[in-house]
């Protein structure tokens, strides 16, 4: 035993350890490999999380947050080389792998699955979807169930910071156009492109905008107040209202609250997956469970029933801690979504767990992706929101609430290099942070001014000479029965010339009646700012004399337009108008304003209008003009309104508040030459409500009155329509003047399904058609004292061809309605309008088609 000593035993089982290693080792070198890559959605480029990646027959592995993989393989064990890529709601990606390469790179894009998930594999069963027995469908319920104890608002106080970041970037330009000589100027812009954030994507910004803001909220009673403490953004210069542009891109990625039945978002209104009616619109699936900061969760994936609906597809990250809080969400749009040149919404929000137990929203990224066409060239925009501070349940002084709830502090907009560098949450990209000084160069490059001054003159219609703008455009030429073919210009003046002081003007001349018309007005603003820039404070004069159709009423300047010079049926009846008036307009932070105008107006029959009376002996007379003087005042308040100011009108970005206006007249009798004492009252009120995915629906009431006696030149005429194009605020089937009241109250409704029950239509659902239905209800009357038939010294109602044109309303209301095809060619609106009461009216339609141009999402 001498001879074999423990430590030769040692040596030789050291040995043969050595060689079995070393055996089995070389063997692996030569029948294993190694396979990595990353898999993303085909449609979106976005990394999907959690996606089994293996061979037949064997063992896999699931690709990380960011969607890379990696897995060793060997080949011993695996008689299929083919390797899968599985995942809930994609069609199941195949790759052929060699495995006489030791190493390979397999990227893959999965493509989302169009049958929506109509079968599940649970196992080796297949099994048909449904809601009863399903664990994933009774997990949803409890996340319902305790949604208000996980939201904000279930702290009696809340405040903390907020940083607001927007990023527009231009995409999918190729390298031949960055390249293109024409374009050699603007190479700076094109070679400033960042192709890390989005693989697949090169991204050149174009906007940035970042915020700010000390955030404070109170439950009762509900209060929220933010205080904006440093802005920055690019500056196209005049040529682009950015501050309008930064509230429509806050109005399109609007804040989300998941815990919502339903949330705005571009534009339009999406049903939450954690909602009341989600699992009869979703699906749900579990997924693995996880831990995440020592708490266990489970994924908890979703898919609409409907790919076409206004819906989302992801993943919740819902913890099993006996809150059923969400820690994260991840939700990108179905490829079929109605949505105009939307190729992709990517959401994703992060929640924080917080001392009490809570997860509160840290990060929200909302990403779209928009295009003419499915690929190319289009526009990618980003909103990234980050809050942090959070201070709970620690009173409020009342004093932070008062006043609007949004405020811009003074300072707001002078923070300099060092305070950003400090004072973001997170950093500028290097490409990002080079947009700001891009664009500056841009907006004073010539070539850049010229383009965006024949642009402006093309979409606005304002042609640019030095501090005068000529224009509008659409105005040059148009024709009517009294004026024949008309010819217009004019002009008015910019900021170049003053900040203070804005003079306005324009000459038409009309070649049947031998008549000019014309137009001038100066205005002066009261707080140093530009007129057209939002709050307004200004006094402007102006005198004009121009024609109109009696009832229609002309903006401040009316907008002759080519297009509506095309009118159905008798259109003979107008009038030649002087006005002069005063106007002060002052709007408020709070979107209240208001509108004082003194109006001194004559009015002169035109065509086949008269004014006639009826003298004692029977025998008619008309008088040449009718004149007033009157005192309006006109208060509006729409709260959390969004706009975007154009040349010409501020085109408002609909949300749910109403919009309320109130106008009161005084006729002053005696003064420049008034005959006339009257009041005049009117009130209108204008909400978009909002039914989920059953699309939703604006509606206007408005009411009117008029104390005194009075001409019907002077009563309330309704708007009418004899033009072929749908009109919003317009009776569309009644002709000019066909009624005339004192009183009246209507209601309009435009009800838009957005596609719900197109989209269940094979043929239609291709074509993203959607569904409109309208209505329009007018009750009137008129007081004996103005009406010609009762009152015999009151001024006739005209005729056409000897024939009643005009008439008292009676106790049945004028009712007419249509249904509407929407979107066509993503921008025209079809209409068929009927007309349901005073059809035994001369002249009359009773039907009709009527399109409408519109450009929405």
């Amino acid at each position: 035993m001498s001879l074999f000593s423990r430590s030769f035993y040692k040596k030789i089982f050291l040995c043969f350890f050595l060689f079995v290693g070393v055996y089995y080792g070389a063997d692996a070198q030569t029948s294993s490999i190694t396979v990595r890559g990353q898999v993303v959605d085909s449609a979106t480029h976005e990394p999907i999380a959690n996606v089994s990646v293996y061979f037949p027959g064997s063992s896999g592995v699931r690709t990380d947050s960011t969607g890379y993989y990696s897995l060793l393989a060997s080949k011993r064990f695996i008689n299929d080389t083919h390797l899968q890529f599985s995942y809930v709601g994609y069609k199941k990606g195949t790759v052929n792998v060699n495995f006489e390469v030791a190493h390979h790179t397999v990227n893959i894009a999965l493509e989302p699955d169009n049958k929506s998930l109509k079968d599940v594999v649970v196992g080796n069963t297949r099994k048909r979807y449904r809601n009863k027995d399903n664990p994933a469908v009774e997990l949803i319920k409890q996340v319902l169930a305790h949604r208000d104890e996980n939201r904000m608002n279930s702290y009696d106080y809340a405040q903390y910071s907020q940083y607001d970041k927007m990023v527009l970037s231009l995409s999918g330009i190729s390298a031949k156009t960055v390249d293109s000589r024409w374009l050699a100027k603007y190479r700076f812009l094109l070679e400033n492109a960042d192709t890390t954030t989005f693989p697949g994507k090169s991204l050149i910004p174009m906007y940035l905008n970042e915020q700010t803001a000390n955030v404070y909220y109170e439950r009762n009673p509900l209060n929220t107040k933010t205080i904006v403490t440093a802005q920055n953004s690019v500056d196209f210069g005049e040529f682009v209202d950015i501050q309008g542009l930064t509230s429509g891109m806050k109005s399109l990625y609007s804040d989300i609250d998941i815990y919502d039945n339903n949330f705005m978002l571009m534009t339009n209104q999406f049903l939450s997956p954690i909602s009341n009616m989600a699992p009869t619109f979703y699906k749900f699936f579990l997924g693995d469970t996880v831990v995440i900061d020592g708490i266990k969760q489970v994924q908890l994936m979703f898919s609409p029933r409907n790919p076409q609906d206004m819906l989302f597809r992801g993943t919740l990250f819902v913890t099993l801690d006996g809150r059923y809080a969400v820690q994260k969400v991840k939700m990108y749009s179905p490829n079929g979504i109605n949505l105009n040149f939307l190729r992709s919404i990517i959401i994703t929000l992060d929640f924080t767990r917080r001392p009490d137990g809570k997860y509160l929203l840290t990060k929200s990224d909302i990403i779209g992706d928009f295009g003419p066409f499915k690929k190319g060239m289009g526009v990618f925009g980003e909103r990234v929101v980050m809050y942090k501070d959070f201070e709970t349940n620690v009173k409020i002084p009342a004093e932070i609430f008062k006043g609007p709830s949004l405020v811009i502090q003074d300072s707001a907009n002078n923070k300099g290099k060092e305070f950003w560098a400090n004072n973001r949450f997170d950093s500028l990209s290097i490409v990002e942070a080079k947009t700001y000084q891009n664009v500056d160069s841009l907006r004073n490059m010539k070539s850049f001014k010229r383009l965006m001054d024949w642009g402006t003159l093309l979409f606005a219609g304002y042609k640019q000479a030095g501090p005068v703008e000529i224009g509008p455009a659409n105005t040059f030429y148009s024709f009517n029965p009294v004026e024949g073919l008309r010819l217009r210009a004019g002009a008015r003046t910019t900021t170049r010339l003053s900040k203070r002081y804005y003079f306005e003007g324009y000459g038409a001349y009309g070649f049947r009646d031998e008549k000019w018309k014309y137009f001038g007005s100066a205005t002066y603003s009261i707080n140093d700012k530009s007129i057209y820039q939002f709050p307004q404070n200004y006094v402007r004069v102006s005198y004009q004399h121009e024609t109109q159709i009696p009832g229609q009423q002309l903006q401040f300047v009316q907008e002759d337009n080519l297009l509506l010079s095309f009118k159905r049926g008798n259109n003979d009846k107008w009038l030649y108008n002087n006005f002069f008036n005063i106007d002060y307009v002052k709007e408020f932070q709070s979107h209240f304003s208001w509108d004082v105008n003194l109006r001194y107006w004559k009015q002169f029959p035109a065509g086949s209008l008269s004014f006639l009376y009826t003298n004692p002996a029977g025998t008619q007379f008309s008088v040449p003009s009718v004149t007033t003087s009157e005192l309006n005042v006109t208060l509006r308040y729409a709260p959390h309104e969004i706009f975007y100011q154009g040349k010409l009108y501020r085109t408002p970005l609909i949300n749910q508040y109403p919009v309320f206006q109130l106008k009161f007249a005084e006729g002053i009798n005696g003064f420049l030459g008034s005959n006339y004492t009257y009041q005049r009252v009117q009130a209108n009120i204008f909400k978009r409500f909002y039914w989920s995915q059953f699309g939703y629906t604006d509606v206007t009431l408005e009411g009117g009155y008029i104390f005194g006696k009075l001409p019907y030149p002077l009563l309330l005429l309704p708007h009418a329509n004899q033009t072929y194009a749908y009109q919003l605020t317009s009776y569309n089937l009644m002709n000019f003047i066909e009624f005339a009241n004192d009183h009246y109250v209507s209601l309009m409704a435009d009800h838009y399904f957005n596609g719900f029950i197109f989209n269940k239509i094979p043929l239609l659902k291709k074509l993203k058609w959607r569904e409109v239905v309208e209505g329009k209800v007018l009750w009137g009357g008129l007081r004996d004292e103005n009406n010609p038939y009762k009152n015999p010294s009151q001024m006739l109602f005209p005729t056409t061809n000897g024939l009643t044109s005009t008439f008292p309303m009676t106790n049945t209301p004028y009712v007419e309605g249509g249904v509407g095809i929407a979107n066509i060619f993503k921008l025209v609106n079809v209409y068929y309008i009927r007309r349901f009461t005073y059809l035994n009216n001369p002249q009359i339609s009773k039907q009709g088609i009527r399109v409408m141009i519109v450009l929405n999402l």
